[in-house]
């Protein structure tokens, strides 16, 4: 099954500066995540036939394109189930029919299956291309570095359950929104985790340590200069404090953290 990539320049802080759009099969063929035009994108969606145009998500990194192409195009616009109200913001198009996690959409040769992806956001999708099993990811995976999943929207629990998920079904290559495609997922869906993990112990011994705000967690738990990146950097932090204050590991109000109580109603700390 050919599944195109065509590097769409965006203005937003994204890895190399680029979105991803994929073309899938032809006649009709699926877009996947325009997030913008270019000429190479505008011949390849004439030459196969572009019937269908998804998105893994709404940031406006990812759907740029979405109205000119509705408006080119005798196409078909899909927006995740119960998320319609919010694609309609985010690409000024009112969708013409919806997807949900386990819904199989057939193309020219072939099928994508849709999964539930949350986490980096809430109306999250990725798509399984079911001849290779090869898996369009969005923003739950980059071919090197870490994804921003950042607080209010970005959702750490999510993440982690998304990216355990995505490891177990073993794809044999990843297609994600930022970077090459990932010919090792496995591997590098581990490294994912294992960054995840290690962030959240370092904010972890921040709090236990005394720090309680953002800016003072972020100097104990970054042992790297954050400029540039400081308030994604922030963002980050809220999202693993409201992981760890739901499993219990510390509270947070959503200003100040503090060291979960022990059996005796002390706190860990003191």
């Amino acid at each position: 099954m050919t599944i195109t990539r065509h590097k769409i320049p965006v203005s937003t802080r994204v890895p190399g500066g680029h979105t991803n759009a994929y073309v899938v099969g032809e006649d009709p063929a699926i877009l996947v995540d325009p997030a913008g035009r270019t000429p190479d994108l505008d011949r390849t969606v004439r030459e196969r036939g572009v019937d269908h145009v998804l998105v893994t998500h709404t940031h406006p990194d990812h759907v740029g394109a979405v109205s000119s192409y509705a408006a080119d195009l005798e196409t078909t616009v899909w927006a995740r189930y119960g998320r319609d109200s919010r694609f309609e913001d985010a690409t000024g198009v009112r969708a013409d029919a919806t997807l949900s996690p386990g819904d199989v959409l057939a193309f020219g040769g072939g099928a994508l299956e849709v999964i539930d992806a949350p986490g980096h956001a809430p109306d999250h999708l990725a798509f399984v291309e079911r001849e290779t099993g090869a898996v369009i990811v969005g923003d739950c995976a980059i071919a090197e570095g870490s994804v921003a999943v950042g607080a209010p929207e970005g959702d750490m629990r999510a993440y982690v359950s998304t990216l355990r998920r995505l490891h177990a079904r073993d794809p044999p290559r990843l297609y994600p929104g930022h970077d090459p495609p990932v010919a090792n997922p496995r591997e590098r869906l581990a490294d994912l985790l294992e960054h995840r993990k290690r962030r959240e112990r370092h904010v972890l011994v921040a709090v236990d340590g005394g720090a309680r705000t953002v800016d003072s967690i972020l100097e104990a738990a970054y042992d790297k200069p954050l400029d540039g990146v400081r308030d994604l950097a922030g963002a980050t932090v809220e999202a693993h404090l409201e992981k760890l204050a739901v499993e219990g590991a510390v509270t947070w109000d959503g200003a100040r953290a503090g060291a979960a109580m022990g059996e005796d109603g002390s706190a860990r700390d003191e």
